[in-house]
C-alpha cells in the first residue's frame, strides 16, 4: 500500500492559510495527516483551527513550544519581568476563553514525540527535539551532528521535526534522513531574496512497498489580507505586530525593548497580572 502522508506544521493560529493548505492537501490523494505543533497564536484562530482539523483523519499529533506556553500561563508559570512571557501570556489570555476546557485538556495530553512504522521504514517525530520543544539547536544550518539528537534510537531511519519555519531535507551523521515541512502560519525563509514568498508551506512524504517514493515540499497562496481582517474582528492584541509579520515575515517575539514599549502603552503587564496572577507558581 503506498502512503500519502501530509506533514503539518506550525499552523500559528493562521486559519486562512491552514485552510488554504487543507484545500490543497484534499486535492493530492493525501491518506492521513501528521499535525506537529504550534496550533496556536499569535493569530486568531482557535477553535475555528480545531474545527477545521477535525475534517480531516489526523492519525499523529506532537505537542509544541507555543501550547506548552500557553499551559504555562494558564498555571502561572511565567516570569513576570521577562517582556517575551509576559508578550505569550497576553496572547494567551486571548486564546484561553476561545477553547474548551476538553480541548485544553487534550493539548495537555498531547506528547511531544511519536513514532510510526510505515512499509518497514521507522519514523520518529516531533516539534523540535525529542526532549526539548523549543530552542535553536536545530536550524537549518546547525552542524550535522546536532542532529544526531533525534536519532537516539538507532532503529529510526527518518526524524520530521518542525519548529524552525524553514522548509528542509538533510541527512544525520550516519545518513538517516531528515525533513521539515516548514511553517502553515508563519513561512520562512533565511535568504533575503526569498524571503518575500510567504505563502504557506507543508510537505507530502510518499511511502510506498519499496520505500521513500516522493517528498514533496509544496507552497500554498493564501490571502493575506482577509487573515489580517480575521484578526482585526477577533481583536486579538499586538494586531500590529501580527500585521508586520503577515505582510513582511518579521517576528518580534524576542524584541525585549519594543515589547516593554508596547506592554507599558497598552496596559498588557496589568492585563496579565490580573488576569493569571503574579506567575512563577
Amino acid at each position: 500500500m503506498t502512503h500519502r502522508i501530509a506533514l503539518l506544521s506550525d499552523i500559528h493560529g493562521n486559519r486562512t492559510a491552514l485552510e488554504a493548505v487543507l484545500a490543497d492537501a484534499q486535492k493530492q490523494n493525501i491518506t492521513e495527516y501528521w499535525l506537529l505543533g504550534d496550533l496556536f497564536l499569535p493569530g486568531p484562530g482557535a477553535q475555528d483551527i480545531i474545527d477545521l482539523l477535525r475534517r480531516i483523519p489526523i492519525t499523529l499529533s506532537v505537542r509544541g513550544n507555543w501550547e506548552d506556553c500557553f499551559l504555562r500561563s494558564l498555571d502561572n508559570s511565567f516570569n513576570p519581568n521577562n517582556p517575551t512571557d509576559i508578550y505569550l501570556a497576553r496572547l494567551s489570555q486571548y486564546l484561553h476563553p476561545h477553547l474548551t476546557a476538553k480541548d485544553i485538556e487534550t493539548l495537555r495530553q498531547t506528547s511531544m514525540t511519536a513514532k510510526r512504522q510505515i512499509n518497514g521504514i521507522n519514523i520518529a517525530i516531533s516539534h523540535h527535539m525529542p526532549h526539548k520543544n523549543f530552542g535553536r539547536e536545530l536550524v537549518y544550518d546547525a552542524p550535522t551532528e546536532r542532529f544526531d539528537v533525534l536519532f537516539t534510537d538507532s532503529s529510526v531511519d527518518i526524524a520530521i521535526y518542525g519548529h524552525i519555519h524553514v522548509q528542509t531535507l538533510r541527512y544525520s551523521s550516519q545518513g538517516q534522513m531528515i525533513i521539515n515541512p516548514g511553517s502553515i502560519g508563519q513561512p520562512y525563509y533565511p535568504w533575503d531574496k526569498l524571503r518575500e514568498d510567504l505563502r504557506a508551506q507543508y510537505a507530502i512524504l510518499e511511502i510506498d512497498e519499496t520505500g521513500i517514493s516522493q517528498i514533496d515540499f509544496r507552497k500554498v497562496a493564501f490571502d493575506v489580507e482577509l487573515e489580517l481582517k480575521r484578526a482585526k474582528e477577533a481583536n486579538i492584541p499586538y494586531l500590529d505586530l501580527y500585521t508586520e509579520l503577515m505582510r513582511d515575515g518579521i517576528t518580534h517575539t524576542h524584541d525585549k525593548t519594543l515589547l516593554t514599549q508596547i506592554h507599558q502603552d497598552r496596559g498588557y503587564y496589568q492585563d496579565v497580572m490580573d488576569y493569571f496572577g503574579t506567575g512563577k507558581k
